[in-house]
């Protein structure tokens, strides 16, 4: 494994297919372009690309147009399905000495399995899960865990990288960034739902949640996700999604799932998987994760 903290981008500017302009997407494609990297755009939906016009993107109508003459193809993508699927709908205009950016959270066999898909096609393969959420996406600040399917291929996409994050961890084989992205998700998400029951018993005890959030400021539990997830929650600020909830459960999904596979049970991460889950299926999918407090609220709220 090695760490690169990001400098001026090298010499190579490529030109970027960002395929998918979401949330993630659109920022990602926007700070790409103030690289002065080479821009072209596709989106199922029309009308999110169409924005990126105004930084310059070649806004196309199919992922094959997009992909014609560049030398990166990110994908920006809601799951693994989706990525293979697209892949498969731009193989004819995909250069076969272009790179597959992949940066998708899926299981380390669906990191293995778009490998494969690239390989395939005859084009290399970077597995690049992002850490990080809508602020940082837009600040140019997020942390990239990767790997290469070969050494020349990663040093092809740095640019690209430099452009979007602030540091790239390497890794040293195609599934080990999803294996650690999972990790990662897995403590995002248990600190998220801890977070929100911790509110919810203050509440149901009946002291003002706002002081137990005064009372681990600056303590040794304090962190800025409690800072900036826990007043969101209090104050029902939740709809706005920097993690949309219904990412947030296929991930949870995804780590228990590759725990078991791993001989694993790990029960905290099973119960919040269930809760996301529900959460998503009562209509929370597209708001923040921290939205899972609206759950735990009404589980409050239904035994007083």
């Amino acid at each position: 494994m090695s760490t690169r903290d990001n400098g001026p981008a090298g010499q190579g500017r490529p030109v970027v297919a960002v395929l998918g302009i979401g949330t993630m997407g659109d920022a990602m494609a926007r700070n790409i372009a103030a690289a002065g990297l080479g821009l072209r755009v596709w989106n199922r939906r029309r009308e999110p690309a169409e924005a990126l016009a105004e930084v310059g993107a070649v806004v196309c109508d199919t992922a094959a147009e997009a992909c014609r003459g560049a030398k990166v193809v990110l994908t920006v993508l809601a799951n693994e399905r989706i990525v293979a699927e697209v892949v498969e709908q731009a193989r004819e205009g995909i250069d076969r000495d272009a790179v597959l950016l992949q940066c998708c959270t899926v299981s380390p066999e669906g990191s293995r399995r778009l490998a494969a898909q690239a390989a395939a096609l005859g084009v290399a393969y970077v597995e690049a899960p992002l850490l990080g959420s809508k602020e940082p996406a837009v600040a140019g600040t997020l942390t990239i865990l990767a790997a290469a399917s070969d050494m020349c291929a990663g040093e092809r996409v740095q640019p690209v990288l430099d452009a979007v994050g602030t540091r790239t961890v390497w890794l040293d084989g195609i599934s080990q960034p999803s294996s650690l992205k999972l990790a990662y998700n897995a403590w995002v998400l248990t600190t998220v739902e801890g977070i929100a029951e911790a509110l919810s018993l203050a509440d149901g005890l009946g002291v003002d949640p706002r002081q137990l959030i005064n009372v681990i400021n600056g303590s040794a539990l304090d962190s800025t996700y409690v800072q900036s997830k826990g007043p969101k929650m209090i104050s029902d600020d939740l709809d706005t999604p920097s993690f949309p909830l219904e990412a947030a459960a296929k991930d949870a999904g995804l780590i228990a799932d590759a725990a078991r596979g791993a001989g694993l049970r790990l029960g905290i991460v099973e119960v919040v998987r269930d809760r996301l889950q529900l959460a998503a299926s009562s209509g929370l999918g597209r708001a923040d994760v921290a939205a899972t407090y609206r759950t735990s609220r009404q589980a409050v709220v239904s035994t007083n």
